[in-house]
């Protein structure tokens, strides 16, 4: 088989055929909907978990997410963590520590003392290290999240902004 053979039946255009970027286009249905399967497992309502998600992947502190949603900043913390978000204030040596403690290693006094976290932080470490995020809630949710840490000049902000929520 020759190159004319193989060339046979190739056309060239003046114009190339435009392609848009492929993506998944959940947008008939709102983040609380998708959300909903969830709600005996999440800390808060659906609507409310969507609502913190919302808020907090704009811009928003966890606690003014959580405040936005009418529910407290450790219920917001908790929901963005099963979610899929890292809210854990604690370092891998103090999740460690947290891990010895859970095993019955250490007291609860001296892993504490040994983290340096005050109560808050202790315990949103603990609730991180003891509930894994729900895997179908996280995917659920992952476009919502991923456009969190875009910069406006990346060229996949319009692909996963608004039209994500």
């Amino acid at each position: 088989m020759g190159l004319g053979e193989i060339a046979d039946g190739i056309e060239v255009t003046e114009a190339q055929e435009t392609r848009g970027v492929a993506t998944v286009d959940d947008t008939g249905s709102t983040l609380d909907e998708q959300l909903a399967p969830f709600d005996e497992e999440l800390p808060c309502s659906a609507e409310d978990a969507a609502t913190v998600l919302e808020r907090y992947t704009s811009g928003g502190s966890v606690g003014a997410a959580g405040r936005a949603a009418g529910v407290t900043p450790m219920v917001a913390a908790k929901t963005l963590h099963l979610l899929g978000e890292s809210v854990s204030p604690a370092t891998p040596l103090q999740r460690e520590i947290i891990d010895d403690w859970l095993a019955g290693d250490l007291s609860r006094v001296d892993a504490r003392e040994l983290t340096q976290l005050n109560e808050t932080e202790f315990a949103l470490a603990v609730y991180a290290e003891t509930h894994d995020p729900l895997e179908e809630a996280c995917a659920a949710v992952e476009g919502v999240l991923a456009a969190r840490y875009l910069s406006t000049s990346d060229p996949l902000v319009g692909a996963l902004g608004e039209s994500t929520w």
